[in-house]
Parts: structure tokens; sequence; C-alpha cells
């Protein structure tokens, strides 16, 4: 799906979980998952001068930057790469913006635990990553969310099948020392998409309390 018109429905979907909560009606929340085509987006404070690729490059490519509302820097989404975007109330759930980020990362990490990829979270770097501490440290998935009364929109990509030479055209997430890795190059295989989608969903759903 292009990254606009996911957007556009976070956006609607947002909207109606708000009215919802203040109608105090069953709150409509979703998780959505999607794969879409070539495009870089850089976080509301994100450095547009960690794209390093030049505008003749994006034109030939057809590859736009977009810049959007959640935290984070500059990343790029592309087939192969599971995006996920949980539109949920987080006061609904008793959980709070840090503590919401970390249960996606643990969500990542037991998921990528299920195909024995070992991975873990870096202190000061949100995401999840791999080979922690050694000169193969590595991002497997980024992760910048927005919460705006306390719903959530945008969420967390992670590199399943995804095609890494297009992390070369940016210092991803702001890092100039780090590399960026996907389940296929650590695994040596590709990986079936909907059964890392159907993996996830289950994780992910599993940790999400409720009140």
């Amino acid at each position: 799906m292009p990254y606009r018109q996911a957007w556009n429905l976070q956006h609607k979907l947002h909207q109606a979980v708000l009215g919802a909560k203040a109608a105090h009606e069953e709150l409509p929340e979703r998780l959505l998952l999607v794969e879409h085509e070539p495009v870089y987006t850089l976080g509301f404070h994100g450095n547009a001068q960690n794209m390093l690729a030049s505008e003749q490059w994006l034109q030939s490519r057809g590859i736009e930057v977009v810049r959007i509302e959640r935290g984070g820097d500059i990343t790029f989404h592309g087939p192969g790469q599971l995006v996920a975007y949980p539109i949920i109330d987080l006061e609904s759930h008793g959980l709070g913006v840090k503590t919401y980020v970390a249960l996606l990362e643990q969500a990542v990490i037991d998921t990528l635990a299920h195909y024995s990829i070992k991975a873990d979270r870096v202190e000061g770097a949100t995401g999840v990553w791999v080979n922690v501490g050694s000169k193969e440290e590595a991002k497997i998935c980024a992760i910048g969310v927005k919460c705006s009364r306390f719903v959530t929109m945008h969420g967390l990509a992670l590199n399943v099948n995804t095609d890494l030479s297009f992390f070369h055209a940016i210092n991803p997430c702001g890092f100039t020392t780090k590399g960026v890795t996907s389940m296929q190059a650590i695994l040596g295989r590709p990986i079936d998409m909907a059964h890392v989608k159907t993996t996830f969903t289950h994780i992910f759903l599993s940790l999400l309390p409720t009140k």
C-alpha cells in the first residue's frame, strides 16, 4: 500500500477511537499490518541531513521522502518489511507511552525468538537489535510512535525480506556507525511474511494488557 494512503487511514481510525472514547462507546481499536511501496519517512524532529541520496536519485526511482508526526529520525519502508500500526487507547490498557514502546519492542523480540533469532534492546536507541554489544550490532526493527490524547498512531517496521540496499541512502534512525539487517539476511532464506504477521499479531495481543 502506498505510504500516504496508509497514513490517511491511520488518521481516520485515530479519530474514530477518539470519538468513541469521548462518547463512552466501545473503542474501535485496530492493528494495521502492511507492506509499503518504497518510501523514506522522517520523524517530526528528525534531521533531514540524514537523507544522503540526491533528489535526482530519489526521483529516478520514484521514491518520496515524507516528514510525519511520529518520533524518531529517518527510516525506509518497502516491500518485504512488516509495518505494524496499532491504533489503540493507552488509557484503556493501563499503559504509558514508555511502557507501550517497551511492549512493542518485546513483541518483536518474542517474534524473532520464534525464528531462533536472538534480539534485544540497546540502551538509548529505541527499536530492536541483533548481535548487541558486538561489532556486528545491527538494527532489525525501527520504532516510532505518535500518541495524541492517549491514542496511538504509527508503530514499528520489522525487516523480514527487505532489500537492505535502500538503507545505504540514509543514516538509519540517525545512526552513522550501526548497521541494518533483516530476518532473511540472518537466516539465509526468504521468510514467509504471512507467518510472521500471524506470529507477531498473536504475541502483540498476548502482551497487550486489558483493564
